[in-house]
């Protein structure tokens, strides 16, 4: 859509990103080609973060949301010029050093805004050796939300040992992850057919 909607969608203007997304959900159900108790959604890294902040948002819109490699502690990260990509992304998202870029991103940074109310199911997934995202960022949402969440709905953390920002490295290693992820989805859309009963 151009370079005036990019740049109405960072610096101070970076929860546009989000309450746009939300906006694309509410049109799917209002238009009918899915219901809250279907829609799915799924994002890594900075698209984790976009997760992150609508889930605290609008949770009632989910059914299941995927936060792969989540950049959820943004305040955390975007203070430490020692981890890669920090000092070049406050051209994205402005310096917190600056007070009113601190306060901006304190307001949408998912680990500070998680809250007492139902969420819907939730897979995170971290590297161990992830330079960008440390795991210690999607450990600290998930304990978060596990200490706040006021429903009954899974909430499952994953770090993957071998594994940095992308997948572990091997042939088949992606489609093991694929497989689980689609396995979840699937248990969190009441999917999974009951296996049948063995008669002797």
């Amino acid at each position: 859509m151009g370079r005036p909607w990019y740049e109405n969608g960072k610096f101070l203007k970076k929860k546009n990103t989000f309450t746009d997304f939300i906006s694309c959900a509410e049109y799917l159900i209002e238009n009918k080609y899915c219901t809250n108790e279907k829609l799915c959604i799924d994002g890594r890294s900075a698209g984790g973060l976009l997760i992150g902040a609508v889930l605290n948002m609008r949770p009632d819109l989910f059914k299941a949301a995927i936060a792969g490699v989540p950049f959820v502690d943004v305040l955390t990260t975007m203070l430490d010029p020692t981890i890669p990509l920090t000092t070049s992304e406050w051209e994205e998202w402005g310096d917190p050093r600056k007070e009113e870029f601190y306060f901006y991103m304190k307001s949408y940074s998912p680990v500070d805004n998680v809250k007492a109310q139902n969420y819907p199911h939730i897979l995170v997934m971290a590297g161990l050796h992830d330079p960008r995202v440390m795991y210690s960022e999607p450990a600290k949402f998930v304990a978060k939300l596990r200490e706040l969440k006021t429903d009954d709905n899974m909430l499952v953390f994953k770090c993957e040992f071998g594994a940095g920002h992308f997948s572990n490295s091997g042939r088949f290693e992606r489609l093991r992850e694929d497989a689980f992820v689609y396995a979840f989805l699937l248990k969190a859309l009441d999917m999974i057919p009951a296996p049948e009963s063995q008669t002797s």
